[in-house]
């Protein structure tokens, strides 16, 4: 492979760019309620949105999708006339997501929520949104299928250390962080420094949290991102109620439906916890209850998966359901006063209205 050739050719094709899409701090005054699946987010959050006059924006890869609904628990009707939520059935069950995607939909949500004098929060639990959300997405050239698969040879005929020695050649700082089994994240971040030039950690670091200017009106004692936190064994048993819940819903039928569409699902909406087993039981490779215990232990795995991420972020403050509106106590009085003074405006307007509809022409 021609390293510096390919090094030379991607610099002039993207340059030396390492703009973010979407700046993290257009979400600073959001607020974020967050945990791992089965916890207890939806139920909460209509609690929390009331309070704080909020609306809601879906912090989740999997209810983008139309005619997903039970599998991926996406908030009821009657939910969403209670409270307004925001990117919901944006794409057809074939079509691709991605990170980039969601975040400029969702500063787009935010703006508008804002531009309204309302508050915007948060919910869901995808990891790589939540993120992309805290710390901004960084722009970097599309995937190079040629470049990758030479990358990836390369790691199949020299093995994954020697593509993870080649990586800390040239970024060590993303090759510290990154196991040399990681052979996806690898040959990714060398995609990107061989095409632009520029570590993909220079890029990521642009941005954080510790690189940005202080916000005169930020609130340490308010956190941002709150986790609900439950003991492991009430989340199982939360989780293997919950997926015999969606069953007597009708997921069985939602998933047959979703087989009788003309295109088959995209990679991401196929990545859904669930589909794929009760696919295959309706296909008869495996019987209900055989799909139910994989959907559960997998259901399992991810909320570990979840709770992994979260614990590695440190805008995340982990706390029982109870505690949320305690912590969030400042925002909510806030968002009472605010609602207080906008009630007071509209009744002096009301009363001034009907005043000088009794008073004779000319009167001041």
């Amino acid at each position: 492979m021609d390293w510096a050739k390919r090094r030379k050719i991607g610099a002039r094709t993207f340059g030396e760019q390492t703009d973010v899409v979407v700046d993290p701090a257009i979400f600073a005054d959001s607020l974020i309620l967050t945990g791992p699946t089965a916890s207890g987010k939806s139920a909460l959050s209509l609690e929390l949105a009331e309070q704080l006059n909020a609306e809601i924006i879906a912090l989740d890869s999997m209810t983008l999708y139309r005619g997903m609904d039970i599998g991926t628990a996406k908030p009821s009707l009657s939910d969403q006339a209670r409270i307004p939520h925001h990117l919901l059935d944006t794409l057809d069950p074939w079509e691709s997501s991605s990170v980039v995607a969601w975040l400029e939909q969702a500063a787009a949500c935010v703006q508008d929520i804002h531009s309204r004098g309302k508050q915007s929060l948060f919910v869901g639990g995808t990891p790589m949104y939540l993120k992309a959300l805290l710390e901004g997405l960084f722009e970097s050239p599309p995937a190079d299928a040629q470049l990758r698969a030479e990358l990836t040879a390369f790691g199949d005929e020299h093995g994954a250390l020697a593509l993870h020695r080649r990586l800390a050649e040239v970024d060590p700082v993303a090759a510290a962080k990154l196991h040399p089994n990681d052979t996806r994240r690898i040959v990714r971040a060398l995609e990107v420094f061989t095409l632009t030039g520029t570590p993909i950690s220079a890029r990521q670091t642009q941005w954080s949290p510790a690189n940005r200017e202080p916000r005169p009106n930020d609130e340490p004692t308010v956190p941002r991102c709150l986790v609900i936190d439950r003991p492991r064994a009430e989340m199982h048993e939360r989780i293997n109620a919950r997926v015999l819940a969606m069953l007597d819903a009708g997921w069985l039928d939602e998933v047959r439906a979703l087989l009788a569409l003309p295109h088959p699902l995209s990679r991401e909406a196929a990545q859904a916890v669930g589909y794929a087993e009760l696919a295959a039981h309706l296909r008869g490779e495996m019987t209900l209850p055989q799909a139910i215990d994989r959907i559960q232990a997998r259901t399992r795995q991810f909320a570990k998966h979840q709770l992994t991420w979260f614990r590695g972020m440190p805008a995340c403050r982990f706390c029982e359901g109870h505690l949320t509106s305690t912590l969030w106590n400042p925002k909510i009085e806030q968002a009472q006063r605010t609602d207080e003074l906008r009630r007071h405006s509209v009744g002096s307007a009301s009363i001034a209205s009907r005043t000088a509809s009794f008073l004779p022409p000319g009167s001041s």
